[in-house]
């Protein structure tokens, strides 16, 4: 393999693995420790930063700083910050662990972006087509985040604070690996450039157009469930830990490694996409992508870590579903239906309408759910895990709420939005 590649490699297997140090087992370690009713805050501040972050980064790397320097600052802030949540979280405070993660979210967050356009412009110098070349190097980044959530998991670190140090200690290390990164130089062409399109605003005037403005309110509604399993489902599996029948299962005691099968699925689908592609068009794709969330949220609402561990599983395989199905052909989507000066400003504005406005709305939406119906996520005075069969049930009702939800999204989806299969558009997709 050559050099160029196996450097992006480990780029993007540390870029994820940071990630994946706390992502799921966050919500987990806010139960144990009684701050239940604040886990919506902490995954919705991932959109909030989301909407504005990635793009002032962006601008920086274009004109001032080059992409590599810049996301080896980015991962060494954000260490630093989410390390200082860790401190504080060992002595039970709160609001200053909020707003140090809330800081070093802030930094993480633009450096998605930031190292796609690394490798992107280090394959480009090195003669590479990145379509073809791109795609193998970033499934090592989801392979960094199962390890990383293994590592977590087996570690003990999946309810405490060490956790956030796990994290803080790979984003040190990315942030020194980054000056063996290739040089990207700045961009001399940004110039002519208002700053409504540098920030990507631009692209809200693809609302006057019917099927782009309900493609992207769609969007929306449909990103409300992409934080909801991250923030809460290890918290959930964990809680049968408190019923005599489960105590002992497997997957009580390790949510983590059970979770990471959905990443494993993740992987497994995303080189199913060309296929349904070009066998069904983009709007059936995004419909399969619908009902797979109604699946993934109903079997966690029947399921559990004993009899009904299968439900659990086949939750974790549908997810690959969800979560792929959609972003990807979502974003294949806005490329064929905007034209060149505009796309790069259309996919910002499908990532701000889905990872920015859709999860923040929907992250906060299912804490209200959660502490309407589960009973410890409010026991937050004295730490005390009430009626474990009470927190069963509420959390059962909890995830058939949300599947309800998804299923209104798919039905209004499959009548509202029209949109005729050309197969010639997809006929190139190969990855």
């Amino acid at each position: 393999m050559k050099a160029i590649k196996l450097r992006l490699i480990i780029m993007n297997f540390l870029q994820f693995a940071v990630w994946g140090s706390y992502l799921t087992s966050m919500g987990g370690y806010l139960f144990s420790e009684g701050y239940g009713d604040s886990i919506g805050w902490f995954y919705a501040m991932q959109g909030v930063v989301s909407i504005f972050m990635p793009a002032i980064m962006g601008i920086i790397a274009d004109k001032w700083i080059p992409a590599q320097r810049l996301l080896g600052i980015c991962h060494g802030l954000a260490a630093i910050f989410i390390a200082g949540a860790g401190y504080f979280a060992q002595s039970d405070l709160i609001t200053p662990m909020f707003i140090l993660y809330s800081l070093s979210v802030a930094f993480y967050m633009p450096t998605l972006a930031l190292s796609n356009s690394v490798a992107y412009t280090s394959l480009e110098q090195g003669g590479y087509d990145t379509v073809k070349a791109f795609p193998p190097i970033r499934v090592f980044g989801t392979v960094g985040f199962i390890v990383a959530m293994l590592i977590c998991d087996f570690a003990g670190f999946q309810a405490n604070y060490m956790q956030f140090y796990q994290c803080a200690l790979i984003g040190i290390c990315l942030a020194l690996y980054t000056m063996a990164l290739p040089h990207c130089p700045v961009s001399k062409a940004q110039g002519d450039k208002s700053l409504m399109q540098r920030l990507g605003l631009d692209a809200f005037k693809l609302f006057k157009s019917k099927q782009m403005a309900l493609f992207f309110i769609f969007s929306m509604l449909l990103g409300v469930s992409l934080q909801i399993t991250n923030g809460f489902a290890n918290g959930f599996i964990t809680s049968f830990k408190n019923l005599p029948e489960f105590a002992n299962t497997f997957g009580a005691n390790h949510a983590n490694a059970l979770i990471s099968l959905s990443q494993v699925s993740e992987t497994l689908c995303i080189l199913l996409i060309p296929f349904f592609l070009k066998r069904f068009g983009i709007k059936r794709v995004m419909l399969i992508a619908m009902f797979a969330w109604v699946l993934r949220f109903g079997l966690f609402g029947l399921g559990n870590p004993g009899s009904g561990l299968w439900m659990f599983i086949l939750s974790m395989i549908v997810y690959g579903v969800a979560f792929d199905f959609f972003n990807i052909s979502g974003s294949l989507y806005v490329n064929e239906n905007t034209s060149g000066e505009m796309r790069s400003s259309a996919q910002g504005l499908f990532m701000i309408m889905t990872n920015g406005i859709g999860a923040t709305v929907g992250t906060l939406g299912a804490q209200a759910v959660v502490n309407r119906f589960v009973p410890a996520a409010v026991e937050t005075a004295d730490k005390i895990v009430t009626n474990g069969y009470a927190i069963a049930e509420g959390w059962s009702d909890t995830w058939l709420i949300f599947a309800g939800y998804a299923l209104v999204v798919a039905l209004l989806f499959w009548v509202l939005f029209k949109y005729k299969h050309d197969p010639n558009k997809v006929a190139d997709i190969k990855h």
